[in-house]
């Protein structure tokens, strides 16, 4: 489809200043957003006759109409190209998603501070450690904390309701300030360690953790000074684990590369000469951009990103150059009004870093290609095998997972021609049907999936079901009652377990005909669907398991009258879950903070049956 703008009339009347242009097409909506140092220049090259690639002839060929908006600098372009580019995500912008904030460690300022996971608004008082690249980062570190330095990390809640020190403490990993088992000035000597050591003074603590050691050792507390060996001994094998420059000072290190249309970030995150941990991105690239737009594209969303509330270093390592570079320096510290490098030729240590960057960032990309050909070549022999008259473009498969009738879940994934597609799976949580009747529950799950389908929504090519020849005319006769008055309708497909349930012995069964049919066990066809088949079930089970588990903690606490979500909480969290609550006496219900005597016997009663 041609564009019908009239470009020769609207060129006339561009500014040559610097600025930003957003594109429109028919059903004014914005799929480009660009900046430029000449706008009459830069838009005066869209509507030229040989245009550089498929993508910007494409873009061309859907613009209904384009806005400018002038800007006093390319620096101010910049920045507010990046404002429309978070607020509109055209289609043909290469995008970055990155919506989650970055974790911290938090250090409390109580009296007997904790040590904490924390992501979000930093409302709490209190000193943060990072940004981390992720969770799992953080939690490592804890786990690394809770070895050398004994700092509770437990709730606030459970921490003032002790009356007896918990497990952490009979394993040494927590001092248990909670029963004064160690001295206030104790505790606030390691909580001070503990800071210096994130904040990247290892040899401070090293120094201070020697000099208590022999003071110890002195005056013949044997006991004491080993405990400062064994501590001093942890922080040395921790601290070897995590240096990675003699010098201090935090840096972010970036290695990119861009290969047939997959652009892969890897992001090294140091912080006071240590790894903080390191983290891929990739950014959505539409068909044919150039690097340099994917380059510039990421550094502007990345660093500009205020929702992640991360900090930006003063240093930044990239593993490639690009034209617009100089101007998105400036950018990035007239925004944050702090000084910024970022630097593309390094030597000795540094370029150490980025070349160990830019491998992983390689290594993942050709990955995702490999892995990308692979599920292609399988989508292939699927077609060929099961004779379909057109591609297979998305597929979907259904299954049960129950314990004995008990909190039923129905899971549904999706898989296009790239393999997995996440962001569309979805469970159903089942109820109203005799409890164990898998063909009830497949019924409601297809029914709920399908109601109010028309032709132009989701419509899997193919639709597996998990289960034998009875699941599957239950699933046909619901497809058959939701897609009588549409021109199309799924392909439905019964994978039934072989022999001893072993893998490579499926038996295959189309819904229309029951015609049964197998695949070899070598068939590329038959490990997509053994893919699909099992990442339904494994989506089933863990929805059922996590049903399951809220069902068995909850239910018999809100049957009672005047335990809210707020005082079950509290009540799992002090005592350890539903087991020791219904264990639990009067006096013990007692001392749950929001408890009152009366309260405890109610619950005492109830969970009794009294």
């Amino acid at each position: 489809m041609l564009s019908q703008f009239d470009s020769k009339a609207f060129l006339q009347s561009v500014s040559s200043s610097p600025g930003v242009y957003r594109m429109y097409d028919s059903e004014e909506t914005v799929i480009y957003v660009g900046k430029a140092k000449d706008l009459k220049k830069r838009l005066t090259s869209y509507f030229r006759k040989n245009l550089p690639n498929v993508k910007t002839h494409a873009l061309v060929s859907h613009i209904a109409n384009i806005d400018v908006t002038v800007t006093h600098s390319e620096t101010d372009a910049l920045l507010l190209e990046n404002d429309y580019i978070k607020q509109y995500m055209p289609r043909y912008n290469v995008l970055l998603r990155d919506d989650k904030s970055y974790p911290y460690i938090l250090l409390s300022h109580h009296k007997h501070p904790r040590l904490a996971y924390h992501r979000g608004p930093k409302r709490h008082k209190g000193s943060y450690f990072g940004p981390y690249p992720n969770g799992g980062a953080v939690r490592e570190s804890l786990h690394l904390m809770q070895k050398i330095f004994p700092i509770r990390q437990c709730e606030d809640v459970y921490y003032k309701a002790r009356s007896r020190p918990c497990l952490q403490y009979q394993i040494g990993r927590c001092s248990a300030p909670c029963v004064a088992k160690i001295s206030d000035e104790e505790y606030a000597a390691q909580v001070k360690l503990a800071s210096l050591f994130l904040k990247g003074r290892d040899q401070q603590v090293m120094s201070e953790l020697v000099l208590k050691m022999e003071t110890a050792a002195h005056m013949l507390e044997y006991e004491q000074a080993a405990r400062f060996r064994d501590q001093i001994s942890a922080l040395r094998r921790v601290a070897e684990q995590q240096e990675v420059s003699h010098t201090s000072g935090d840096m972010d290190v970036i290695g990119a590369y861009y290969a047939s249309g997959v652009a892969c970030f890897h992001l090294l995150f140091i912080r006071d000469g240590k790894i903080f941990g390191s983290r891929s991105y990739y950014p959505k690239v539409p068909a044919q951009t150039e690097l340099d737009e994917v380059l510039s594209s990421f550094m502007l969303q990345f660093y500009l990103n205020a929702d992640s509330q991360r900090t930006v270093p003063k240093e930044i390592l990239l593993s490639h150059d690009f034209a617009d570079l100089p101007v998105l320096v400036d950018a990035i510290q007239s925004a944050l009004d702090k000084k910024v490098e970022i630097k593309t030729k390094v030597r000795s240590e540094r370029a150490k870093f980025l070349k160990l960057a830019l491998t992983n960032a390689t290594n993942a990309v050709n990955t995702r290609l490999s892995h990308k050909s692979t599920v292609e070549q399988r989508f292939l022999l699927l077609e060929e095998a099961i004779e379909v008259s057109k591609a297979v473009t998305r597929m979907e498969c259904f299954d049960i997972s129950h314990t004995m009738g008990e909190s039923t879940v129905a899971s549904c994934v999706v898989f296009n021609r790239e393999g997995p597609n996440k962001a569309e799976y979805r469970r159903y949580n089942i109820s109203g049907i005799t409890p164990g009747d898998d063909y009830a529950a497949m019924k409601q799950a297809l029914t709920r999936r399908f109601d109010n389908i028309e032709k132009s929504g989701k419509v899997p090519d193919i639709l597996f079901i998990d289960g034998g020849t009875g699941q599957l005319r239950i699933a046909q006769k619901v497809v058959d009652e939701k897609f009588a008055n549409l021109d199309v309708a799924p392909l439905l497909i019964g994978v039934a377990k072989g022999e001893g349930r072993k893998p490579g012995l499926e038996t295959l069964i189309y819904g229309e005909n029951e015609q049964s049919f197998t695949l070899p066990a070598d068939s590329g066809a038959l490990h997509l669907i053994q893919h699909i088949r099992d990442e339904s079930h494994r989506f089933a089970i863990t929805g059922h398991r996590n049903k399951r588990q809220k069902t068995r903690n909850t239910s018999t606490l809100e049957s009672i009258a005047g335990v809210g979500p707020k005082r079950r909480k509290a009540l799992l969290q002090y005592l350890g879950g539903i087991q020791e609550v219904k264990g639990a006496s009067v006096s013990e219900l007692a001392k749950v903070p929001g408890i009152s005597v009366e309260m405890a016997q109610t619950i005492h009663d109830s969970l009794r049956g009294s």
